[in-house]
C-alpha cells in the first residue's frame, strides 16, 4: 500500500486553477468531473486537440487561435496541434506592464535587484531595436553565454519577440563546451558576461572569447554584459570583422512600443541541446506555440501558479528548467533568480531566500534535497515560509527518504510536486495536481492530454512492473526537430526505433496503482546482471539513508560474461568505509530492493562525475572502467573527477 504523506483540503482544491479550469470545461461541454483528476485526466487524453484548444481560451493566450484543432499526420511527430494558429511566444511573456515586480535577481553573495513589469517592458524593446538594427530576423539564431541574471530574460524574450531562435549554455560550460554546442547552429549574435561567481570564486569569461570567435565564423555581433552588483571588467581584445557592443550601451536607446509580430504556432523558438556524454550534443529545436501552451498548462493546472506568486527554480541558463521558469511570465507570475552556488556560506542559503522573497513555488533538484538532508538533518522548519505552497523537485528521482525529509522538516502543509520530463519536450510527461493525494517515492499522475504508459519490450502495458515510459499520443511540446539532421534520421532513431509511431522516452518507470510513477533511472543505465534489469534508483534510494555516505554512483561493469554491480561512494567528513559498514550496505540493499541489487564491489571514491545540471553520469563512469573512450568530456562540469576511474586494481578481480 502507498502511504500518502498530503492530502490536498476541499478548501484548497475548490481555490486552485484545476478545479476553475474543470468549471470551465463541465459548463462547454456538460461533463461532471466532480474533482475527480483520472476523470479529467482520460477526457483530456481522449479529446486531446479539443484540451488544448480549450486551454487557448481558458489561459487567455494572446494570439490568433484558427478553427482547426488538429491536422492528422501518419507520421507521429508531424501531427499539428491548433494549425493556422498565430502568436508572439515574447508578447505572452510580457504578460503585463506596471510597476508590479517582474524578476527578481539574487547573486550568492547577497546581491539583489529587481525589474518591474514596465522595466522588463522598456528594455526588451531596446535589445529588439538593437536586433533588429543589426539584420536579426525570423529565423537567425542568437546565442548567450550568460548567468542566471535579469539580462538573460531580456536578451531571451527579446530575440523570441522577433521570430529569432534562442540558444543559451551557462558559462559554467568551458569555450570547447559552448563551441562543440553553437558551432553547429550558426548563431550571428553571441551574449556573453565578463565574469561570474561560483562558491565565492570569481571565473573570467571574457578570455575565452577569442577562441569562440575563432572556431565560430558566424558571429558577427557581440553584446558584453557585466556581472550584476560588479565592476565592468575591461575587454582587452581587439577583434577583426566583430561588432562589439556593451549592454549598457544598448540602454541608451530611445525606444517606442514596438508591435509584435505574430507567428505561425510552429515558428522555432529556442535550440536546446542533449547532455552529449555518450556523443556530439543533439540540437533539438523547439515550437514557439506548443512549449507556450504545454508549460501554460503545467504552471497553471499543475502547478497552482497564479498572478502575482513569486516563482523560483534554482538552475543555469544551460538547463530546461531556465526556459520552464522563465515563461511562468505568461501566467502574470513573478520569477525569482538565483545564480551561483546553492550552498554558498550556508547549506540553506536557497530556503532563506525562500523565505525573505515569500516564494510560493520553490523549484529545486533532488539532488540538492539530497544533499540539505544530509547538511541539515535537523532543520526541523527553521523557516516559517507561509506563503509556500508548492515544492517542485526534478534532475533525477526523489527518494522516499528525501519526501519523507521535506515534510518532516521544511514544511509540512505543501504540495510537493516530483516532476519528470526532459530537454527533449523541454517540459514533463509526468508531474502532480492538487485533487490527489501525494505518497511517498511517487510522482503523482500524467500531465493532462498526454497518453503516458508504461511499455514491456514487447510493447504491452504494464502495472506494477517496471518497463519503459512511452507516449502514447501527440502533444505540442514534441521538438521540431534536430538541427542539421537531414530527413530526420537521428530523431527517429531517438525516440521512435523502439515502439512503432510511440515516443519512447528512455526512461525506466514503474505505473503504481495510485496511478502515480516511479522512475528507476535512464533505460540505457538499467543494470543487467545475469540478465535481469534493474534500475538504479532503487539503489541509490538506499545508499542515501547513511549518513557515512556523502553521494554514490552505481554502474554494471561488464565481467565474466555476465555484468556485476559496482557501487562507487563519496564518504562524508570524518568517516570511512570499514567492513562493518560495507556489511550494513549490502544487508540494506539487499533487505529493501533485492538481493539481486546488492553490489558485487563498494569502492570510495573523492569526486563523482556530473553534467552541467548536475546529472551524474553513470555511462561515462562505466565507459571509464571499462577502458572506453569518452566522447564528450565537455559535457562535464568536472571531467577531472572521471580520471579516478581509471585503472582501479579492485574492477580487475
Amino acid at each position: 500500500m502507498s502511504k500518502k504523506l498530503w492530502q490536498p483540503s476541499l478548501i484548497v482544491k475548490k481555490n486552485s486553477n484545476l478545479f476553475a479550469f474543470e468549471n470551465y470545461i463541465s459548463k462547454k461541454l456538460k461533463i461532471k468531473f466532480n474533482r475527480n483528476y483520472k476523470k479529467l485526466l482520460n477526457w483530456s487524453v481522449k479529446n486531446s486537440p479539443e484540451f488544448w484548444s480549450r486551454f487557448w481560451d481558458f489561459s487567455k493566450i494572446k494570439g490568433t487561435k484558427s478553427n482547426k484543432n488538429f491536422r492528422k499526420s501518419k507520421t507521429f511527430y508531424k501531427n499539428l496541434f491548433l494549425p493556422g494558429s498565430k502568436l508572439n511566444f515574447g508578447e505572452n511573456l510580457l504578460s503585463k506592464n506596471n510597476n508590479e515586480k517582474a524578476v527578481t535577481f539574487i547573486s550568492e553573495n547577497g546581491f539583489r535587484e529587481e525589474r518591474s513589469w514596465r522595466q522588463l517592458n522598456l528594455n526588451i524593446n531596446k535589445i529588439s531595436k538593437f536586433l533588429k538594427k543589426i539584420n536579426i530576423k525570423k529565423g537567425d539564431r542568437v546565442a548567450a553565454y550568460m548567468p542566471n541574471t535579469i539580462e538573460t530574460v531580456e536578451a531571451f524574450i527579446a530575440t523570441t519577440s522577433l521570430g529569432g531562435i534562442w540558444s543559451s549554455c551557462s558559462p559554467d560550460f568551458g569555450a570547447k563546451g559552448v563551441i562543440e554546442r553553437f558551432s553547429q547552429i550558426n548563431p550571428k549574435v553571441l551574449f556573453i558576461t565578463d565574469h561570474y561567481f561560483y562558491n565565492g570564486k570569481k571565473i573570467d569569461v571574457l578570455n575565452r572569447l577569442p577562441e569562440i570567435l575563432k572556431l565560430i565564423p558566424s558571429i558577427k555581433s557581440v553584446v558584453i554584459s557585466n556581472y550584476p552588483g560588479k565592476k565592468f571588467i575591461k575587454n582587452k581584445y581587439k577583434f577583426k570583422k566583430i561588432n562589439l557592443f556593451k549592454w549598457n550601451e544598448l540602454m541608451q536607446t530611445n525606444v517606442e512600443k514596438i508591435d509584435f509580430e505574430r507567428f505561425d504556432f510552429e515558428t522555432e523558438l529556442a535550440i536546446l541541446y542533449s547532455s552529449g556524454t555518450t556523443g556530439k550534443p543533439k540540437c533539438i529545436c523547439h515550437r514557439s506555440g506548443g512549449v507556450l501552451i504545454q508549460h501554460m498548462k503545467e504552471h497553471q493546472l499543475h502547478c497552482n501558479i497564479k498572478e502575482n506568486d513569486n516563482v523560483f527554480y534554482f538552475t543555469t541558463c544551460g538547463w530546461m528548467m531556465w526556459n520552464w521558469l522563465v515563461s511562468s511570465l505568461a501566467s502574470r507570475a513573478s520569477i525569482v533568480l538565483f545564480d551561483g552556488s546553492p550552498m554558498f556560506k550556508s547549506a540553506d542559503l536557497l530556503l532563506k531566500i525562500a523565505q525573505r522573497e515569500k516564494i510560493t513555488l520553490f523549484g529545486i533538484s533532488a539532488k540538492y534535497v539530497d544533499a540539505l538532508r544530509k547538511f541539515k538533518p535537523k532543520l526541523k522548519y527553521k523557516f516559517k515560509l507561509n506563503e509556500l505552497r508548492t515544492i517542485c523537485s526534478t534532475g533525477s528521482p526523489l527518494s522516499e527518504e528525501s519526501f519523507k525529509y521535506v515534510y518532516k522538516h521544511i514544511k509540512k502543509n505543501v504540495h510537493l510536486s516530483s516532476i519528470s520530463g526532459g530537454t527533449d519536450i523541454v517540459s514533463c510527461f509526468v508531474l502532480g495536481n492538487l485533487y490527489q493525494p501525494v505518497n511517498i517515492g511517487e510522482i503523482q499522475n500524467n500531465g493532462l492530454a498526454l497518453d503516458v504508459d508504461v511499455l514491456s519490450d514487447k510493447g504491452k502495458s504494464l502495472k506494477n512492473s517496471k518497463g519503459e515510459l512511452v507516449c502514447k499520443n501527440p502533444f505540442p511540446s514534441m521538438p521540431l526537430k534536430f538541427w542539421n539532421d537531414k530527413n530526420d534520421i537521428k530523431f527517429k532513431s531517438a525516440y521512435f526505433n523502439r515502439f512503432k509511431n510511440i515516443w519512447h522516452h528512455g526512461d525506466y518507470a514503474e505505473i503504481k496503482n495510485s496511478g502515480g510513477y516511479i522512475i528507476h533511472g535512464r533505460s540505457d543505465t538499467t543494470l543487467n546482471p545475469g540478465g535481469v534489469r534493474l534500475g538504479t534508483a532503487e539503489i541509490y534510494s538506499e545508499v542515501e539513508k547513511f549518513k557515512e555516505i556523502k553521494e554514490s554512483i552505481v554502474v554494471g561493469q561488464s565481467w565474466d560474461n555476465d555484468v556485476r554491480i559496482v557501487l562507487f561512494i563519496v564518504m562524508s567528513k570524518n568517516y570511512s568505509l570499514t567492513a562493518e559498514l560495507i556489511n550494513k550496505i549490502k544487508l540494506q540493499i539487499k533487505k529493501n530492493a533485492s538481493p539481486r541489487h546488492v553490489p558485487s564491489k563498494i569502492i570510495v571514491v573523492k569526486d563523482i562525475p556530473r553534467t552541467k545540471s548536475g546529472k551524474i553520469v553513470e555511462l561515462a563512469v562505466k565507459s571509464k572502467i571499462e577502458g572506453n573512450q569518452i566522447k564528450n568530456i565537455e559535457a562535464l562540469a568536472n571531467p577531472e573527477a572521471l580520471e579516478e576511474y581509471s585503472n582501479i586494481k579492485e574492477l580487475n578481480i
